[in-house]
């Protein structure tokens, strides 16, 4: 699995996309949960509970799903340094594992285009 294209690709992509549908996630709750509030006070009605809480599931749904997806590719990416025989000749894999855990998703971006990508194209030429 450390080595398959797919999961290297999703584990170093999934985390920046996740963020971004959390950011969707936020607008659609905030949107809706505006535009209910406004059909309800119009109609003169007072605002249910189960109403807002329902709107508050899709959104902890979001952030829970989010954070599944990063500490995977945390998990992933920091096994996947480990078991490379490139990064413990020249102690890099200190760096790379301190990248991981500061910059969160970015760090396991860049380490699969540095290490992983860059490092596939000149193996096949």
């Amino acid at each position: 699995m450390l080595h398959s294209k797919f999961w290297q690709a999703f584990f170093a992509l999934a985390p920046i996309l996740g963020f971004f549908f959390l950011i969707f996630g936020y607008f659609f709750f905030v949107f809706s949960l505006v535009t209910d509030i406004q059909a309800i006070e119009a109609s003169g009605n007072a605002v249910a509970p189960e109403m807002i809480f329902g709107n508050l599931l899709w959104f902890f749904s979001f952030i829970f799903l989010s954070m599944f997806i990063y500490l995977g590719s945390l998990i992933f990416y920091i096994v996947h340094a480990v078991q490379n025989p490139n990064l413990k000749e020249n102690n890099l894999l200190i760096v790379w594992i301190l990248l991981f855990v500061f910059v969160s998703g970015i760090g396991q971006l860049i380490y699969w285009i540095v290490e992983i990508i860059s490092k596939r194209k000149a193996v096949t030429s």
